[in-house]
């Protein structure tokens, strides 16, 4: 196997959702939860990710491509799965052989489904959820138009009316003001649910709160929560409760070339890094292709041998190098952890903060040609 691997803790996932339903059950909740495996599961493997997650409690998954359902469905899942995102005509009846769950935010797309799921079910339906727009400006529909979208679903003869969401904006934010959008957008969605009611149509499963919703806004929880980033281990600065989420996936190497430097002497390209004394690097097999963020150079640490080790020069395409100073702890072929491992390890949030990013994109960008070992 290849030396730069990500290691996908499968006990950290399960732990992450155990936290969740315990923060649930503190309020006197139970909502269902639907897990977020889009992007391959924020790069941790979305088939291998998505059993485990069922095998903990999980109820429902959510993609944002209709290839994305379809590779889960090919590696045997059979829970719901949720399409997130809005896919072309060309692409609605195989979300029906798939048995996918699509959001619908208007007219054209309910009548696009409903001719799909005509040509592919022999009398059956296909469900759907509304998507409204509570104020994320995305995807979803006016809420005062949802009341006859949602009877629209409800008379189809082809469509089964599952459920209503929306998305929140900033519900990851602490800040006064955003707290306070978010109980704004919890207050517009709760209407749009009263209207739909009042037409006579049953909303199905109520879906509203991602994840700072999850650790922040009860109130916004409903029938079904859809925590994203907090299973995979984080959350977002400034979230309050911050809660122990533990980070699924360790990103590690090998230490391949050990060498000594002198004083002055630069180490790779642009010579951007010289040495201010004698000094020992360490070349690692991981770089920017690997995902490994070019704009880390000369900002981040990795750890090696029980400390922190500076990275020494530009990130490269496939290494990059770290003084290990005139003392090494560490020998050649010896693992260092890029990010989260245990301490002093640094975490993809560190990496994201460095990067002026965010954890997602971090976890996200770990290329294919990264393995992935799955462990417990």
């Amino acid at each position: 196997m290849r030396a730069t691997r990500a290691v996908i803790h499968l006990d950290a996932l399960k732990s992450n959702i155990s936290k969740l339903k315990a923060r649930q059950a503190a309020f006197n909740k139970k909502p269902l939860i639907c897990f977020p495996v889009k992007a391959d599961a924020y790069g941790h493997g979305a088939a291998v990710v998505a059993k485990e997650a069922l095998k903990c409690g999980v109820s429902h998954l959510a993609v944002a491509t209709v290839d994305e359902g379809v590779s889960l469905r090919e590696s045997g899942v059979s829970a719901p799965i949720l399409l997130l995102s809005h896919c072309l005509p060309a692409e609605a009846e195989e979300v029906c052989e798939a048995r996918l769950v699509p959001f619908v935010s208007g007219l054209e797309s309910i009548r696009v489904f409903e001719e799909a799921s005509a040509k592919t079910f022999s009398g059956g339906k296909l469900p759907v959820f509304l998507k409204i727009d509570s104020g994320m400006g995305r995807l979803g529909c006016a809420p005062e138009d949802a009341p006859d979208l949602a009877l629209r679903i409800k008379e189809s003869p082809c469509l089964e009316y599952a459920g209503t969401a929306t998305h929140f904006a900033v519900s990851g934010s602490a800040t006064n003001g955003d707290a306070e959008y978010t109980r704004r957008q919890t207050d517009v969605f709760k209407t749009a649910l009263a209207g739909i009611s009042a037409f006579g149509v049953d909303p199905g499963i109520v879906t509203a709160a991602n994840s700072g919703a999850c650790v922040s806004y009860p109130d916004s929880w409903f029938d079904m929560v859809r925590p994203g980033i907090i299973l995979y281990g984080y959350q977002e600065a400034g979230s309050k409760p911050a809660l122990d989420f533990k980070p699924v996936m360790e990103l590690v190497t090998k230490i391949v070339h050990i060498k000594t430097v002198r004083k002055g002497e630069s180490v790779s390209y642009g010579r951007t890094w010289r040495a201010e004394d004698d000094s020992v690097i360490g070349v690692l097999p991981a770089g920017y292709a690997d995902g490994l963020p070019r704009v880390l150079s000369g900002k981040y640490q990795v750890s090696c041998g029980g400390r922190l080790c500076q990275l020494a020069g530009l990130i490269c395409m496939d290494q990059c190098m770290v003084d290990l100073g005139k003392n090494p702890r560490v020998k050649l072929f010896d693992d260092a952890t890029i990010f989260g491992g245990a301490p002093p390890s640094l975490s993809a949030a560190d990496a994201a903060e460095r990067s002026r990013s965010i954890p997602y994109e971090i976890l996200c960008n770990i290329s294919k040609r990264v393995p992935r070992v799955y462990t417990r």
